[in-house]
């Protein structure tokens, strides 16, 4: 008797949170959505969150919030998200540099498995890194910056938005590319470096478009090079890194939205289809391609496989290049 009540206890309570999962993917959402972008303001991620996003609510009814936790090139909120409950109320806006974490911050106490801890619900955009320098630069081209590498003994600067990031990611290809002695330096966030590009402190840096092209725009910094495969119609004399004699330094700037691992399925599908919804919709798809940005969405497992390959690849990166965390 004991033990069949035993029984029928286990099989009431696997019932409930059966019942549970299934009401929580119907009546999913019914309150506030927190959005982790694991960088500072203002950055291209974050331009491109609040853009998403801000659709997002509107077409939900629903407050979704934006929270910028930056720290350990994009760990800290990675981190963040991945001790978060299950339920699809704490999402994270990741970025390329997602997939870096199991070969750079092997020791830090925030370390995720990109593999393992998380689920993947849908890419949102692709876009182009340019490679810039400033405009008091005499620097005109690719091949004008490697020879002026190759006078100055010292080596020349490249900023970051901090160690990991895809712009500290990209130099570093250039420096095996060419062989070059650079100094890296690293910033908490694009802006600040930036704003040092802008002041001529540094000789170059790579930047996704959607976060520096106001700046070539108007003048203050000018674009020598793609970090892509493709020349983009925004600026279409600019050409790809491929072109200039460096087909190896190319990294891809995609964007998406990525939940704990453990989310329901019926969750997952829900958000995927409405961030969709909200990153093709006219006026956010104009504003984003306005950026230099296009529209890339994807499903959950092809999203998954792509993090897969990046693992792979910037692994053999960081070894190749020696990278340490600064």
């Amino acid at each position: 008797m004991v033990v069949l009540k035993w029984l029928h206890a286990i099989v009431l309570a696997t019932g409930l949170c059966s019942l549970h999962g299934i009401s929580l993917a119907q009546g999913f959402p019914s309150g506030r959505i927190t959005v982790i972008v694991p960088f500072p303001p203002a950055g291209g991620p974050d331009v491109i969150a609040r853009l998403v996003n801000t659709k997002l609510a509107e077409n939900l009814k629903l407050p979704v919030i934006i929270e910028n936790r930056p720290g350990a090139g994009s760990m800290v909120g990675a981190d963040y998200v991945k001790k978060s409950p299950p339920n699809g109320y704490t999402l994270l806006h990741a970025s390329a540099t997602f997939s870096l974490s199991p070969s750079l911050y092997v020791n830090s106490s925030n370390a995720y498995d990109p593999a393992r801890d998380f689920q993947p619900i849908t890419q949102l955009v692709n876009g182009w890194a340019l490679m810039m320098v400033p405009a008091q630069s005499t620097v005109r081209s690719v091949a004008d910056l490697v020879a002026l590498g190759k006078q100055k003994t010292k080596g020349l600067s490249f900023g970051s938005a901090g160690s990991g990031t895809g712009n500290h990611l990209l130099g570093e290809m250039f420096r095996l590319a060419t062989g070059l002695n650079l100094v890296h330096v690293p910033y908490k966030g694009s802006a600040p470096a930036l704003q040092d590009m802008v002041g001529n402190s540094l000789d170059f840096m790579f930047d996704p478009m959607s976060s520096s092209i106001n700046l070539v725009r108007s003048g203050k910094l000018r674009a020598i090079g793609f970090a892509t495969r493709t020349r983009t119609p925004v600026l279409p004399e600019v050409p790809t890194m491929a072109e200039t004699g460096y087909p190896s330094v190319e990294l891809d700037q995609w964007q998406g939205v990525i939940a704990p691992r453990g989310t329901p399925k019926d969750v997952v599908a829900k958000l995927q289809q409405e961030y969709i919804r909200a990153v093709r919709s006219p006026d956010v798809q104009g504003r984003i391609e306005d950026l230099g940005v296009v529209v890339s969405t994807s499903n959950p497992d092809d999203f998954q496989s792509q993090i897969g390959r990046e693992i792979v690849k910037l692994g053999k990166l960081v070894k190749d290049a020696n990278i340490k965390v600064e």
